[in-house]
């Protein structure tokens, strides 16, 4: 049974040809007996896009998620993305359906042992790469902790806030409306509300 393939192709610069990479790969599906059934194609994008800027790549990907065709066959690698990141994204959804992978210019197929070791592998830096990178973010936290930098989103609660919170809480009404009337979260004038008692509490008692 012929294996139904879809090709995928991409130029950075509107000065480059599709065809170039197109014709080759329809030699390599001829030599291989496969069925082409679908093209698709991102003509001047940059490999740094992402899926939503890269219509034949949303294409494609929507077209393994339904199952139109067994393989997918590009030029390089680097058609796909240039991050390891946005590489083993589509790699993840081929591999969910079922659908593989050649790479004519790596000379990397997914149907083989050999492929399937380095699809593998391709997940394990994937991994390493996450690791770094996080490991990387804790390090600046903690640097600029110790510089005296604050981490993360400027709390709204203030005063004032905590004022108005205890005032409307004091005249019965419910956090949630409390937050309509403060614009903002059940969350955030429930914090505020223990805030103020808080304090309120501490001045009792160093009054005492």
């Amino acid at each position: 049974m012929s294996r139904r393939v879809a090709l995928y192709a991409r130029v950075s610069t509107k000065g480059q040809t599709l065809e170039n990479q197109l014709a080759e790969l329809r030699v390599v599906c001829e030599r291989n007996s496969w069925d082409v059934v679908q093209v698709f194609t991102d003509f001047g994008i940059p490999g740094a896009k992402g899926r939503s800027q890269r219509s034949g790549l949303d294409a494609l990907l929507k077209g393994i998620v339904r199952r139109e065709f067994d393989q997918v066959v590009v030029w390089s690698i680097d058609r796909l993305g240039r991050s390891l990141q946005d590489l083993i994204a589509v790699l993840n959804e081929l591999r969910q359906k079922r659908c593989d992978l050649y790479i004519h210019k790596q000379a990397l197929d997914t149907n083989t042992p050999s492929g399937k070791m380095l699809f593998q592998m391709l997940g394990v830096f994937a991994e390493f790469e996450r690791e770094i990178i996080r490991e990387r973010t804790v390090a600046g936290q903690q640097r600029a902790r110790k510089q005296g930098k604050r981490i993360g989103r400027r709390s709204v609660i203030d005063d004032t806030l905590r004022t108005q919170a205890l005032r409307l809480r004091s005249g019965g009404h419910s956090l949630r409306d409390i937050g309509g009337r403060l614009n903002v979260s059940a969350a955030t004038v429930l914090k505020a509300l223990v805030d103020g008692n808080s304090d309120r509490n501490g001045r009792r008692d160093a009054k005492c």
